[in-house]
């Protein structure tokens, strides 16, 4: 009866399970002892796993989560009892049920298994990769893949110790979040077995492993050993992100008051690799573009996306690994405070890339995808390992960056960091959720953080500020208004029901204030009569804010003069959004922009260059084409000749950005013959002789001479990438391609993409650049459709979302309707969320031609007829 009993159990525990796709609370793991024996002949691994665990009931089922795993024997040992289990899959959830004879019994048990799996080529899991002609063996766990690579509770809340074991090839050496304690011979003739410590209580999804013959450079920080590893023939590459490593752990060993943890640093850059970079606790793994740059020779973009993604990850060791969100839904606690953190360390170390100015660019755009009906909040349910890999967006990342930056300035960085401290203290090799982190920073302030943050961590949207002024009395009365933002003009145009609490500083011609809004409406009085108001002093707010055309033009006319850097560029980003969601008609913004000549910073180049971008892409046709062009290069013309071709003796890093950045706007967007000349011209040169240029005016001068490139030049490139003798330098020529505007080599380069020449992880980017190309969308469309099987086999399991998200380039119905209907019926993993913010996309940009375009050509026809 007993046994009958027991099965009925199990089947309801299956049941719940596979409904909750949780795991019940039967078990938790204290420590993991697994071993791994990759085989490069089969692609395949033996694995065996002895899990410590602690029962927290009597029961004759443990349900684990296992994926891809074929099992061979399970056991549980009870000091000298010993219980075979029965392995019941569930692979709709990801989980097993092990099944035995006689209830365990709570408390402590020991948990065998043997088990093999296969290493797969979709890069999750422990995957297959290949380089000069080796194979390599290397791990990606997040979210829900450690059960690819050993049976698990893979679920963030469960941390437990971790001791690996590798049995790997002679020749190969392996890299794991521990320390190497021995390298034996055997078991095997050909073989030796490394041993690595035992890590600190972590999530299974941190677990890292890369087996292959590594070559690592050795630095060293604060007594703490750093290794940067890759592939041999990328031994010479490394030398920057050692040294960008070194200075980021210094700077965070004094940032928080917990030293750096783990004992050891290793940074490794995979060959193939899905994600840009992974935070496994000290061993962080890496897409090789990111981190293998040649320090002499590389561009300021490529030296600064090294850093930056280092101090990315490097922030995650103390938010994500050291302490972890209970579950994902709380995924922003690690992502959103890792983008936050990141420029901080480079900011201290590189003063002259001005990087506090760009957190400004960062905000304007995680606004973007705020302005969607179809975003969702920080904090979003997610159970399936679809939605939980989905929740890796811009809203986790870039929204939630933003969000802290308000915080940080509303309660002053020093009290800011005081609360991060308390909370990293308080919950350490633990787990914790958005409550706790609000809390700890509203009990270090005194302020309603608490109050504030959950607003904008468990609401949808972004607030818009409605601002008006008046001189009364001699006072500057300011009312300000909040409604959600939308760029659908006709939600916009309906009731709001959210609510924000907003920290909000207001700038004037006398000073500034800073208030508290709370309410839909609110009046704040300054003192004196100021002829103009800015309602994001510093640019640190996540809101956007609309003025009327009138003080919208006293700004435009005080911009240089009175607002920063930072301002100026919250100022283009709301003043193009309220374009958008039409609050102002095109000519309004395109004469805000035309005062702005004399602009040099980089970000704020960098976003008007962005928006212009649009308008080319979206609202042109050869009726005005070529006036919108001479406008362009009206606009920049003044500092194109300035910044001329050539680099000074001395010149900083941000200058040689701002010269490829403008000349860009002048060849690419403006046509400027001159400069569509010259950068084939340079083009040619870099081939050559790659050392000869600045290699940060070349990626410009690519993608301007690939505008009206010819065959010949595509065959060059193509040819030339071939032979590259850096990663970057690789993607410089690829990401080429998907320029050139002639249907023949558009169809080369999508059938390149499907191709064995170019990676899995590389394919469905470069398909989604394509679709950012106005002459080749419409054909890569068609091609996607055509030949989607190929497209499939080219994609992993987040990858194919980034093909479904670039058909946001689309302006018109008959296309918004296909994407629809073909999406529909070929479903893509992890785009849930995707394709309706897409067709969204797609309908806001035929709502703004709708709106703005006779407006955009009567404005062209003026500057035309005046002659500007």
């Amino acid at each position: 009866m007993k046994t009958i009993v027991s099965v009925i159990c199990s089947v309801i525990i299956m049941v719940s399970c596979l409904r909750a796709q949780r795991l019940p609370e039967i078990a938790v793991p204290e420590n993991y002892k697994l071993a791994f024996a990759p085989d490069f002949a089969t692609d395949t691994f033996a694995g065996q796993e002895e899990i410590s665990l602690h029962m927290l009931k009597p029961s004759n089922v443990i349900v684990l989560n296992a994926a891809d795993i074929d099992f061979e024997a399970v056991m549980v040992h009870l000091g000298e009892d010993t219980l075979t289990g029965k392995v019941t899959n569930g692979p709709e959830n990801q989980m097993v049920t092990l099944i035995f004879d006689k209830p365990i019994p709570a408390g402590p048990a020991l948990l065998h298994i043997h088990y093999k799996g296969k290493l797969n080529n979709q890069l999750r899991g422990l995957y297959l990769s290949r380089a000069n002609g080796r194979k390599y063996a290397v791990s990606q766990l997040e979210a829900v893949d450690a059960r690819r690579a050993f049976p698990s509770f893979d679920e963030p809340s469960y941390k437990a110790t971790f001791d690996v074991t590798v049995i790997a090839d002679k020749g190969d050496t392996a890299i794991s979040n521990g320390k190497i304690i021995s390298d034996t011979p055997g078991p095997g003739e050909n073989q030796h077995t490394i041993k690595f410590s035992t890590t600190p209580k972590m999530s299974s999804y941190l677990v890292a492993l890369a087996v292959g013959d590594f070559y690592c450079q050795e630095g060293s920080q604060d007594g703490i050993p750093i290794r940067v590893c890759a592939t041999p023939d990328k031994k010479n590459l490394l030398s920057f992100a050692l040294e960008s490593a070194e200075h980021i752990l210094h700077f965070y060993d004094s940032y928080y008051s917990i030293k750096y943890p783990y004992g050891k640093l290793d940074i490794l850059a995979a060959p193939d690799f899905e994600a840009g970079a992974m935070e496994n606790t000290a061993a962080i793994f890496y897409r090789e573009t990111l981190l293998t740059i040649d320090d002499k020779t590389a561009s300021v973009d490529a030296h600064k996306q090294v850093a930056d993604v280092l101090g990315h990850e490097m922030a995650h060791q103390w938010f994500g690994d050291l302490v972890t969100m209970k579950w994902w839904d709380d995924v922003w606690l690690n992502e959103g405070f890792a983008t936050w953190m990141s420029r901080k360390p480079v900011a201290d170390w590189k003063q002259d890339w001005d990087l506090d100015i760009d957190k400004a660019r960062a905000t304007s755009m995680a606004l973007n995808t705020d302005s969607l009906q179809h975003t969702r909040p920080i904090r979003a349910k997610a159970e399936t390992p679809n939605q939980i890999d989905e929740l890796f967006d811009g809203i986790a990342y870039g929204k939630a960056a933003s969000v802290l930056r308000m915080i940080e300035a509303y309660v002053g960085p020093e009290v800011f960091r005081k609360g991060v401290n308390a909370y990293l203290e308080k919950h350490a090799y633990g787990n914790a959720t958005s409550e706790d982190f609000w809390n700890a920073i509203a009990e270090a302030s005194h302020k309603p953080v608490d109050q504030i943050m959950p607003t904008f961590i468990t609401q949808a949207g972004a607030p818009l500020l409605t601002v008006k002024a008046a001189c009364k009395n001699g006072r500057t009365e300011v009312t300000l208004s909040q409604q959600r933002f939308y760029y659908d003009s006709k939600l916009l145009k309906q009731p709001s029901s959210e609510l924000w609490q907003i920290p909000v500083c207001i700038k004037t011609e006398k000073g500034r204030s800073c208030q508290l809004v709370t309410k839909q409406e609110q009046t704040v009085e300054l003192n004196g009569c100021s002829p103009w108001v800015f309602t994001n002093a510093d640019a640190v707010g996540h809101y956007r804010s609309v003025y009327d055309p009138a003080m919208l033009r006293r700004l435009s006319e005080v911009g240089e003069t009175k607002l920063s850097p930072q301002e100026r560029i919250s100022l283009l980003g709301d003043s193009w959004a309220a374009v958008r969601a039409g609050k102002y008609r095109m000519g309004d913004y395109l004469s805000l922009i035309q005062g702005m000549q004399q602009e040099r910073n980089l970000s704020a180049i960098d976003i008007l260059v962005e928006n212009l971008s649009s308008i080319d892409r979206d609202l042109l046709d050869d009726s005005n084409r070529e006036q919108f062009q001479t406008f362009v290069r009206n606009l920049f013309r003044p500092a194109a000749q300035e910044l001329g071709w050539s680099s000074a003796p001395g010149e900083g890093d941000e200058r040689r950005s701002l010269r490829a950045k403008v000349l860009e706007a002048y060849g690419y967007l403006g046509r400027d013959p001159e400069t569509l000349k010259k950068a084939r011209e340079l083009v040619l040169q870099y081939m050559e002789t790659p050392a000869s240029a600045d290699t940060t005016l070349v990626r410009t001068a690519f993608r301007v001479a690939a505008v009206e490139g010819d065959e010949a030049l595509y065959n060059k490139i193509l040819e030339s990438s071939k032979n590259a003798k850096s990663p970057e330098e690789y993607y410089l020529y690829v990401r080429a391609l998907v320029e050139f505007r002639q249907p023949e080599l558009i169809q080369r380069t999508f059938n390149l993409a499907l191709s064995p020449e170019i990676r899995n992880q590389d394919a469905p980017g470069l398909i989604a650049r394509q679709f950012s190309n106005p002459a080749a969308r419409s054909e890569v469309w068609n091609l996607v459709r055509q030949n989607w099987a190929g497209v499939q086999a080219k994609t992993t399991q987040s990858s194919g979302r980034e093909i479904v998200t670039a058909t946001n380039s689309f302006c018109d119905a008959k296309t918004r309707d296909e994407v629809q209907q073909f999406f529909t019926q070929h479903k893509v993993p992890a785009a849930e969320r995707s394709l309706p913010r897409a067709l969204e996309s797609i309908s806001n940009c035929i709502d703004l031609k709708a709106q703005q375009e006779q407006n955009l050509n009567s404005w062209l026809g003026q500057q035309h007829s005046s002659g500007q």
